[in-house]
């Protein structure tokens, strides 16, 4: 079923789906750096339809908790406090803001050149592996109930037919949190004590943040990685929907509006935000890639941040659940990868591709860091990096130079 043939009802079922994909990740990251979950809720949302109003509705890319500065979060506010590391933040935004520009002013033909397909299609199968081990993770804590809501979701999504068909993550989840409740392993404690109407407490009692340049030169570095791995997730979308999004609105527009949202968030006391994987994942098994539906889920998660007790009742589905359905999606990404490379012929014939295929994997799988001072550079950023120097290193035309030789 396309896009187009969706009635509004069920576009909006499957925009709270793809809210209850993220959500996950979006409350945890705040509560790993000492932040408001409701505040990261709120921003996710903001940051979202701020995205899609910079990128003219075009791109179905939803904004989360970014857990990249998880470690940089947690030691500027031990430095410089909660207050000056969100000030700090402006520093990403403003990585973002030369990305954009440089972007803007050498056009796509940097882009074809840095990030070729035998360079994006091993990154974007690392999005994929690199979120495993946390899939993994938070199914093994009871692998019953992973197996249960995947089962659930593999069934549905290919058996189910119609409205059915839309739906294999909320069916997955829903079965696999009532299995969890008869076995008696969820808590409502939280659920009852929760406030039907709160506004995010960062939101009730708004203060600006105290700018700190220490903070700000210190988040400048920290904002690489993302920014690369930022490349990879629209190439992703873009093979997903099989839409050139770095052409048309392009990928300097993308950046301009992730920066801006992480601008936003920092603002408002929510944690930087970042295009998020998982949410791709779930496009690419339902085929429903249409940026309404985002900005759907966008509003979902803002209604969310508003009323306590729904936001509590998602915070209490057991990680094994959500787990369970991980396993699915990130492994649909790193497909997404393999077809990429498939697609666009690439040849595994030549030394040359073979060479930057597998460093580039085996760095992003084997967890390499890059350390000097405190900048640090690891995972996709680190092995995107490579892959681009390697690239340029070894150009097409030396290859057939070599072989005329032999």
């Amino acid at each position: 079923m396309s896009n187009l043939q969706l009635s509004p009802i069920r576009k909006t079922i499957v925009g709270v789906q793809f809210l209850f994909v993220a959500f996950g990740a979006t409350v945890l990251v705040p509560l790993l750096v000492g932040l408001d979950p409701a505040t990261a809720l709120f921003t996710a949302g903001l940051g979202t339809f701020i995205f899609h109003f910079v990128t003219k509705g075009k791109v179905p890319i939803f904004l989360g908790s970014s857990f990249a500065f998880i470690a940089p979060i947690v030691y500027a506010s031990g430095r410089w406090g909660m207050s000056g590391t969100l000030a700090g933040i402006a520093g990403v935004a403003l990585v973002y803001f030369v990305m954009s520009a440089l972007i803007k002013w050498q056009g796509k033909k940097l882009l074809d050149k840095l990030f070729p397909p035998v360079v994006i299609g091993p990154v974007i199968i690392l999005i994929g592996l690199s979120l495993s081990k946390s899939a993994v993770d938070m199914a093994k804590t009871n692998w019953i109930l992973a197996f249960i809501s995947l089962g659930v979701a593999v069934v549905v999504l290919s058996m189910g037919r119609g409205l059915m068909k839309l739906v294999p993550v909320i069916s997955g989840i829903v079965v696999g949190y009532l299995v969890a409740m008869y076995m008696g392993v969820v808590d409502f404690t939280n659920v009852k004590a929760a406030p039907w109407l709160a506004l995010p407490p960062a939101l009730a009692h708004f203060h600006l943040p105290q700018f700190s340049w220490e903070a700000f030169l210190y988040m400048i570095p920290v904002a690489i990685a993302p920014v690369i791995e930022h490349v990879g997730d629209v190439y992703v979308v873009s093979a997903v929907a099989d839409k050139d999004f770095t052409e048309s609105p392009g990928l300097h527009r993308t950046m301009l509006g992730d920066g801006l949202a992480c601008l936003a968030a920092c603002f408002l006391g929510g944690p930087p935000v970042t295009t998020y994987s998982e949410v791709t994942g779930a496009m690419s098994i339902t085929k429903v890639t249409s940026p309404q539906v985002i900005r759907i889920a966008a509003a979902t998660a803002i209604i969310f941040s508003i009323i306590g007790k729904l936001s509590a009742l998602l915070r209490s589905i057991p990680p094994a659940v959500l787990g369970g359905i991980m396993l699915l999606l990130f492994g649909t990404i790193a497909s997404v990868g393999i077809q990429n490379l498939i697609q666009h012929k690439v040849d595994f014939n030549r030394t040359r591709n073979i060479i930057i295929i597998s460093i580039t994997l085996t760095m992003g799988i084997g967890g390499a860091v890059l350390n000097y001072k405190s900048f640090s550079i690891s995972g996709i950023g680190l092995s995107a990096v490579v892959g681009v120097i390697l690239n340029l290193l070894l150009p097409p035309a030396k290859e057939k130079k070599l072989a005329k030789k032999e």
